[in-house]
């Protein structure tokens, strides 16, 4: 999988974890020089705590467009710091 924003290849890997419908990349695929951390946070009853990223292109902002679980709950510990993207990233095969 792959998950590109303003042209740029921004998380790539074979082994990313589908839950509910988001593709969580491994921390090893993500190319972290392009997300700056945001102080948006949300809460999943099952998941627990997202973080959220900015992501900084080429002098373009996508602002809260990756998010992440640093410590999720239980039910959700195989993503644990694994990275999902939204607002215009494109994630695909």
């Amino acid at each position: 999988m792959k998950a590109v924003w303003n042209g740029q290849t921004i998380a790539e890997s074979d082994a990313t974890r589908v839950v509910e419908g988001n593709h969580y990349f491994p921390p090893a695929g993500v190319r972290r020089e392009f997300l700056k951390p945001s102080d948006t946070k949300t809460t999943c009853p099952w998941k627990g705590e997202a973080s959220y990223f900015t992501l900084e292109v080429a002098g373009e902002t996508n602002p809260d467009a990756a998010w992440m679980y640093p410590t999720p709950k239980d039910a959700a510990a195989p993503i644990a710091d694994h990275v999902a993207f939204w607002k215009g990233v494109e994630v695909t095969e």
